[in-house]
Formats: structure tokens, C-alpha cells, sequence
């Protein structure tokens, strides 16, 4: 059943917000849920800070039971939870006195009563199961689950020879297999065929350059890859020579607003 509101009720939730009270703390005074409170405060205009916003007089009343009382009950006191008095402790300087530690209610916070010695592994413990994981172990139906030695199945089935080629979509370029070395990515066993080409004749591509086909000379029939059709030029040239801004003005206006659809159809997507 709802709770009927009257006019007291509302001016002693208004009292209780401009005391900076929270949410929770308002609906265990008053009696209710916190979505009453909530629907209620709408109602009336008023907006909660969830962040409790500390008065002199909490702070002075935190300083004189901080050191020798228990957390927890400062904060039912005063209808926080221990975590947001402990922060503010912490942020007034605040510890707890070397009285309160040495008593039982600090707890976990004690120091040298070694609470836990009963239940610690003694030095020399030997482990419950040791011996019994030999290597070739297994228990039940394991061993016919486990991987095998050697290549996996999917591998062995995707398995192509060194010097096989393919196109690489992603790069618009013919890439040939080099190695089969396992500590290798996959991806990096692969290399295109026009990079080949070009070391073969001038030896490692330097730092900071691509090798790329000279304009309108670009192939994908690795036999027709030749020297005198590829070129090393700096990262920087690369990019100049494919930058939009080498197209005519109507043109690269159209390739900045279909990026700028893109993207915001993508953004539409993700909040769907």
C-alpha cells in the first residue's frame, strides 16, 4: 500500500534535504523506501547530491568519536555507510587510538594477536595431494579431451606450405608465406611479394619507409612484380600521396561528410 503524504510529511523532507541528509538516511527516519522518497522529492522540485556534504558540526562530532569508537557505529549514527567515514577520517588525518586497537572491537585491525595462526599451513606442511598429479595423469574421460601433441586439428587443416600466396584484403596486396616458425603470429609469417621484391635488389627497407608501386603501376600477379615498378619513399611522402586533400574540392567535401555519417550511424548503432 502507498503511503499517503501530507503536508508535515513534505516539510520534513524538505528539512531534511536542506540539512544535506541522504536519501537512505531520510527513508530509514521516515519510515518509507528510498523510491518514495525519491518519487516524493521529484514531486516537490528537490534534487539529491548523492555525495554527503560534511558540516563543522559532523566533522567535530567524527574527531571526538572517530579514535575510540567502531566505525560502523559512527555511521549508523549518523546514517552513513563506514565507507564514507572512513574516507573522511582519512581526509581529516584521523586514526584510531592505540587504546582501540589493543581492544577486542577493533578487530581485524589488531595488531600482533595473530588471530589467524591456528588456521596457517605450519612450515614443512606437505601438501594433501602431493605425488598424485604425475605427469600423463588423468582422471576419468580427461585424457580424451586434453590436447594432443603436436599441431591442433584446425591448424592442420588451415595448414599451407612456405612460399604459398595469397591477397591480402586488408592491405590490397599479394603476401607470401616465409616461415612456419611457432613463435611467430601467424600474421607476421606472411609478407607481400612486392617488399620481397624491392629487398632482394636494395637489401632491409630503412627506418621510417613503405615500399609501394610507382603510380598506375600496381599489380596482383606476383609473377609481373618487378623493380623498376616499386619505389621506397618516406612514411610522410606516403601519406602526402594518399591524402584526401589531393582530390578536387567537391570531391573531398563528399569524403568528409560521409565520414561524418558514418560515424554518427555507428554512434546510433552502439546506443541501440
Amino acid at each position: 500500500m502507498r503511503r499517503q503524504w501530507d503536508e508535515l510529511d513534505d516539510a520534513v523532507l524538505k528539512i531534511l534535504h536542506g540539512n544535506g541528509r541522504s536519501v537512505k538516511w531520510i527513508a530509514r527516519f521516515m519510515c518509507c523506501a528510498t523510491c518514495t522518497i525519491h518519487r516524493r522529492a521529484r514531486d516537490l522540485g528537490l534534487r539529491f547530491d548523492e555525495r554527503h556534504r560534511w558540516t563543522a558540526a559532523e566533522d567535530a562530532h567524527l574527531r571526538k568519536r572517530y579514535p575510540n569508537e567502531r566505525t560502523a557505529d559512527i555511521a549508523r549514527g549518523m546514517g552513513l555507510s563506514p565507507l564514507q567515514v572512513s574516507q573522511h577520517a582519512t581526509a581529516l588525518g584521523l586514526h584510531k587510538s592505540a587504546a582501540y586497537l589493543a581492544s577486542p572491537a577493533a578487530c581485524r585491525l589488531r595488531r600482533g594477536d595473530e588471530v589467524g595462526r591456528a588456521y596457517r599451513f605450519p612450515k614443512g606442511h606437505v601438501p594433501a595431494n602431493k605425488g598424485l598429479r604425475r605427469p600423463g595423469w588423468s582422471r576419468g574421460r580427461m585424457r580424451e579431451t586434453q590436447f594432443k601433441k603436436g599441431r591442433p586439428a584446425c591448424e592442420a587443416r588451415n595448414y599451407v606450405p612456405i612460399g604459398t600466396e595469397r591477397f591480402d584484403s586488408k592491405r590490397g596486396v599479394i603476401v607470401r608465406k616465409l616461415t612456419d616458425n611457432p613463435n611467430i603470429l601467424p600474421t607476421y609469417r606472411w609478407k607481400p611479394v612486392h617488399v620481397i621484391v624491392w629487398e632482394a635488389a636494395h637489401g632491409a627497407v630503412p627506418a621510417g619507409h613503405i615500399v609501394r608501386f610507382r603510380q598506375g603501376m600496381k599489380t596482383l600477379v606476383s609473377s609481373e612484380i618487378t623493380d623498376d615498378l616499386l619505389e621506397c619513399v618516406t612514411l610522410a611522402e606516403n601519406m602526402r600521396r594518399n591524402s584526401i586533400h589531393n582530390l578536387p574540392k567537391p570531391l573531398k567535401d563528399v569524403v568528409q561528410l560521409r565520414g561524418r555519417l558514418m560515424r554518427q550511424i555507428h554512434k546510433r548503432e552502439k546506443r541501440a
